[in-house]
Order: C-alpha cells, then sequence, then structure tokens
C-alpha cells in the first residue's frame, strides 16, 4: 500500500474539519448559504494554516448541487465526485510560482471566456499570486475587476504586502490566523489516534512549539518523530531527534539565577555550548522561558501559558520563588543579548557576560548609591569584595595620619625633631582664597573651555535660588549662553543647535532679550523660559535677572547666503582673490 504523508492524508474536506480558522470559515459557509459570492477573493497568511485547502473547499461547495444548510458541499453530486476525482472541468489551480509570465495569464484568461458545461461556475485558485511579474500583474487586472459573471477567482498568498494596492482593493481579503499550540497539540492527537502511535504530551508540545504556527510542518515533524521513535513518541526523544533544548536546563538556569550561583551558572551554560547548541537559542528559549514565568505569578495572566499542565504546575512553583523585579531585568538583559548578538565578534563571551549579570540582579549593590541603573558587573565572590574593602580602609588610616603629620614638618625644612613643638588642636579658620590665575587662552577665545570640566547638566532647577546681585555684562550673557548650550543633553541636540544661533542681548541691567526667527522655536524657548533663567541667574550671580523672547522682525531676520553669493561678496570684498579665481580658471563646485 502506497505510504500517504500525513499532512496530505488528514487534509481537510469540509469547512468544519480545518483547524483554527472558525470565524474565517464561518463567513464562507454563510457566502455559499445566502448566495452572496464576491468575483474575487484574497486568502493571506503565514505558510501551513490552511489557505489553499480552504480555497479548494469553498470551490467545491459553491458548485454543489446539493450543498447541506450549513454551507458544506454534499460529497455526493457529480460536481462533488468529480472534484474529488480531480477530473472537475469547473476548477482550475494554477501555481503562480511557476507560471507567472504574460502568457501564462493570457491563457488563463482565454478560460474565462468559455462558460461552464456543468455546474454554476468556472472557479481559478492562484496559489503564490504575489509571484506573478509586473507585466502578469497589469495584464491580470482587467479581468479581475470585472469577469464574467460565472467566473470566481480565488488569490492565495504567503507575502500580501508584494501584491499591488490595485489587485487587493479587487478582492475581498481573509487573513488566515497562525495556529496555536493548543490547536495543534489537539490535532496531534486525533492524528496520532488513528495511526496508533503512542505518545507524551509533552513530546506533542515540543512539535507544536517547533512547527511555529503551521499545521503542514507540525504533521511533517510529527511524521519525522514517528519513524524515529517507532511510533512511541516520548518527550526525551523527540528532543534529541529535534535537537532542541531540554526545558529542565532554563528551570535550572533561573534558579542559579536567583541565588547568585554564578560559577555553577557557568558550568551549565558550558554544558549547554559543550551539546551543540547555539548561544543565540540558548538566551531566545531562556527569555521565552521567563516571560512564562512572568506569566504564571498572576492568576489572569496564567491562560497566556501555551504549554501542557505538567509544565504549567513548574512554571507556577518557580514563579512563586521568583520575585517580579528579577524577572522584569531578566528580560530587559536577555532582549538587549539578543539584539546584539548578530552584530558580536565573540558571540560566547557576549553570552557568557549576559549570564553573570542576570545572575547578579538580586545581588547587593557593593555599596552603589541605587541612584541609576548600574552597567558594571559585581564582585562574583564575596571574601574579595570585603577584603578589598579592608584594604581600602586601612590605605586610608595610613593617608590620614600623613595629613595631620605635614603641616609640622613643613614649617622649616631644615627643622629638628629636638625643637619641634607640637602642634596645637586650633580652631578650624576660614581656608585663604588662592588669587585668581588668567588664562591666556581664555581672552584670545573664552568659549574655549566652556564644558570641559562640569559634567553635562543641563537646567537642573527651575526657579532663581540666589539672592546675588552682581552687575553683568553683555559678553557674560553671551558666555554663559554658550555655555548653557554646549552643555545641554544630547537628546535636545537639535533645540541646543537652534539656540546656538541666537545673540542674547542686554537691553537693560538685568534684561535679557531672546530673538527667534520663526514661532516654532519661540514656543520651544517658552516652555523652557523659567529653567534659562534659573540658569543664567545662578551662573551670572544675579537674581534679577529677567529672560523675554519674541518674534523677529522682518528688517531682523538675517538672509542665507548660497555658495555662489557667499564667494562673490568674497571676490568684491578682496581684488587678490578675484585675480587667482580667472588666472587659474576656477569653477565653483
Amino acid at each position: 500500500m502506497e505510504y500517504i504523508v500525513s499532512a496530505r492524508k488528514y487534509r481537510p474536506m469540509t469547512f468544519d474539519a480545518v483547524v483554527g480558522q472558525s470565524a474565517l470559515t464561518t463567513t464562507l459557509k454563510n457566502a455559499v448559504k445566502s448566495g452572496k459570492l464576491a468575483h474575487a477573493f484574497l486568502f493571506c497568511g503565514p505558510r501551513g494554516v490552511g489557505k489553499t485547502t480552504c480555497a479548494r473547499i469553498f470551490a467545491k461547495a459553491i458548485n454543489c448541487e446539493h450543498p447541506s444548510s450549513d454551507g458544506e458541499a454534499c460529497g455526493e453530486c457529480e460536481s462533488c465526485r468529480s472534484f474529488d476525482e480531480q477530473r472537475s472541468f469547473n476548477i482550475f489551480e494554477l501555481d503562480a510560482a511557476s507560471n507567472n509570465s504574460v502568457e501564462d495569464i493570457k491563457n488563463l484568461m482565454d478560460q474565462t471566456r468559455v462558460p461552464p458545461q456543468t455546474g454554476k461556475y468556472k472557479v481559478f485558485i492562484i496559489d503564490e499570486v504575489h509571484m506573478l511579474s509586473a507585466a502578469a500583474f497589469n495584464a491580470f487586472l482587467k479581468t479581475l475587476e470585472e469577469p464574467p459573471s460565472y467566473v470566481i477567482f480565488i488569490l492565495a498568498t504567503t507575502e500580501k504586502q508584494k501584491l499591488l494596492p490595485t489587485i487587493i482593493s479587487r478582492c475581498q481579503i481573509y487573513d488566515f490566523e497562525r495556529m496555536t499550540v493548543h490547536n495543534t497539540i489537539d490535532h496531534l492527537k486525533m492524528v496520532a489516534a488513528k495511526e496508533g502511535v503512542k505518545y507524551e504530551e509533552e513530546a506533542l508540545q515540543v512539535i507544536a512549539e517547533k512547527a511555529d504556527g503551521g499545521m503542514r510542518d507540525a504533521l511533517s515533524i510529527f511524521d519525522q518523530c514517528a519513524s524515529f521513535c517507532q511510533n512511541d513518541l516520548t518527550y526525551a526523544k523527540v528532543i534529541e531527534n529535534l535537537n532542541v533544548l531540554d526545558t529542565d536546563n532554563y528551570f535550572q538556569l533561573v534558579d542559579l539565577c536567583r541565588e547568585n550561583k554564578v560559577p555553577e551558572a557557568m558550568v551549565l551554560v558550558d554544558k549547554v555550548l559543550s551539546q551543540g547548541f547555539d548561544g543565540g537559542r540558548l538566551v531566545v528559549g531562556l527569555a521565552a522561558h521567563i516571560r512564562n514565568v512572568l506569566m504564571a505569578k498572576d492568576e489572569s495572566t496564567s491562560h497566556l501559558l501555551q504549554t501542557s499542565e505538567r509544565h504549567r504546575q513548574r512554571y507556577r512553583q518557580q514563579a512563586e520563588k521568583c520575585d517580579t523585579r528579577f524577572l522584569y531585568n531578566a528580560l530587559k538583559i536577555l532582549n538587549r543579548c539578543d539584539l546584539s548578538y548578530r552584530q558580536s565578534s565573540n558571540k560566547r563571551l557576549l553570552v557568557e557576560l549576559t549570564i553573570i549579570e542576570t545572575a547578579q540582579i538580586t545581588q547587593d549593590d557593593d555599596g552603589s548609591s541605587g541612584r541609576g541603573p548600574i552597567r558594571r558587573l559585581k564582585s562574583l565572590f564575596k571574601h574579595i569584595t570585603n577584603g578589598s574593602q579592608a584594604l581600602k580602609a586601612v590605605q586610608g588610616s595610613h593617608a590620614d595620619r600623613s595629613l595631620t603629620q605635614k603641616p609640622a614638618t613643613q614649617a622649616s625644612g631644615t627643622v629638628s625633631h629636638a625643637h619641634a613643638a607640637p602642634t596645637p588642636v586650633s580652631q578650624p579658620q576660614e581656608a585663604v582664597k588662592a588669587p585668581p590665575t588668567l588664562n591666556i587662552s581664555q581672552i584670545t577665545n573664552p568659549l574655549s573651555s566652556i564644558g570641559r570640566k562640569e559634567k553635562p547638566s543641563y537646567l537642573k532647577i527651575e526657579e532663581v535660588n540666589t539672592t546675588e546681585r552682581k552687575p553683568f555684562t553683555q559678553d557674560d550673557v553671551q558666555r554663559e549662553w554658550m555655555a548653557m548650550c554646549m552643555r545641554m543633553q544630547s537628546t535636545m541636540a537639535g533645540l541646543s543647535a537652534r539656540l546656538r544661533q541666537i545673540v542674547p542681548q542686554l537691553e537693560s541691567e538685568t534684561k535679557i532679550m531672546l530673538v527667534a526667527d520663526n514661532p516654532l522655536l519661540v514656543s520651544d524657548i517658552q516652555g523652557i523660559i523659567r529653567r534659562i533663567r534659573a540658569t543664567l541667574a545662578q551662573k551670572l550671580q544675579n537674581g534679577d535677572i529677567q529672560v523675554e523672547v519674541r518674534l523677529a522682525k522682518n528688517e531682523e531676520t538675517r538672509h542665507a547666503f548660497t555658495r555662489r553669493e557667499l564667494f562673490d561678496n568674497i571676490r568684491k570684498e578682496n581684488p587678490a582673490i578675484e585675480q587667482l579665481w580667472q588666472s587659474l580658471d576656477l569653477e565653483l563646485a
């Protein structure tokens, strides 16, 4: 007896047998019952979800002579029997992947001119329609828009975005959904029961996850595993055949990371990588596992776990032990590793550093302030950390003693210990301020040192917190204005560049006027004008500063010269440039 693969043997023959597309099949059955059929249908969706199968069932039901009350084909009339025996002259199927030229479409159009000899409609199923050439699409447009009354087109594709908008607008669109893990498992159980294959539910779970939403892929993998396991599907044999990482590794790795056991986690990672598994797959699988643990922490999200009941219980048990903060931060770390994995030149090191960082989420911050996220690796061993802290304490005590003895020995270069009097303990005195030094570079270019020693902090205050009334000049205003613009955050680089083009004008002793050349810039400045005033008041040491902004008048706007205009002005001002340009016969690029 000829062997038929399960994907063909158990291909649905009715709408009710289609798995996972209940809403779509109900719509098609209602269309058959009411007789309100469009002239063109577009079935789109991922591979192996039933697009071509539904197209064939729909074409069969359209031409059925005695359809049932729910819109299914009877399967007994001449039209249904001819379709089942593949001798129907009313249903044509074209593979556009291999018949995508203009001649193929013209031949198809010629067939539309002949009415059906038996039955109601001529149905043309075009599979992989996105493979048609541009010329073939254009030749197909007119017939697709206004076909004969007895012609129905059913187009199927996995790449909807590659179709012309003029094609899509002429069709009724049906989007097929991906198969869920539960639907796939249920269908595999039915196939296994009919084929006499023993199975473990965890084994079918692995097959369903490996299929990635495609029923045809799931049935193909099922046949492969059934041959390998000799009709006894066990979890261990299936993961061995499919080269899938055992979920026990993920459960164990999460426990080790939660308990800060970095050495044991590194040994487990090395064991996984030595078995031939890719580090990227390990990171992606661990992220998916932690996501499931996070979903299992709340009963309202536990239904999102598409897994067997045994694994569901294990996820719940581990979720009770793990803190939500740990799971959330671990997901962010693993996602960051996944994004940079392809660009990394040392992928193993990247994976190991990611696991180490994940294992240190719940570890103490080693004296950090806790004001922001720490992107450094903490100490792997506590005794090393304690030893380094003790060493710093000893060094600090020696430094303190040297500082207290230094003034007594520096009083005179030749003072002997016999005549050296003990240093009396005096009250703290005000430190003597050193005279200000003048830097030549600041005279020639006063803006050259702006922002070098200060940390990038942009407008940290909104209210004036100074009571000083120190006078200032126009040069002082321009210097501090430019310094403020240079210290702006990188996220406001655009606004910083526009503010640097403004020259603040000192209209009175404390009034500063900002003139902007467009209303959008005026609006942006008004949004931060309180912080601008507070910053200038602090830097200029004057709490009476007032900052205003207005839109520039027509005569105040500067003309933006082109390169040609700039060069012409230079030639007029400098005759030597004009002479050099003419003698060398230069051209402006």
